[in-house]
């Protein structure tokens, strides 16, 4: 039961941190800026 809850909350982590990084790609001005952004979550994480 207890693997059960922590993989429920796992997946409910991995949602939320996508959405936010899909927002913050999202608000891109152009595709240079989106690239900009893909590469420094890649290298660095979402900051924000």
């Amino acid at each position: 039961m207890f693997a059960y809850l922590l993989e429920k909350l796992s997946n409910w982590f991995e949602t939320a941190e996508r959405r936010r990084r899909e927002a913050y790609l999202s608000t891109s001005a152009d595709l240079v800026q989106l690239e900009q952004r893909i590469r420094l979550i890649e290298m660095h994480g979402y900051t924000r």
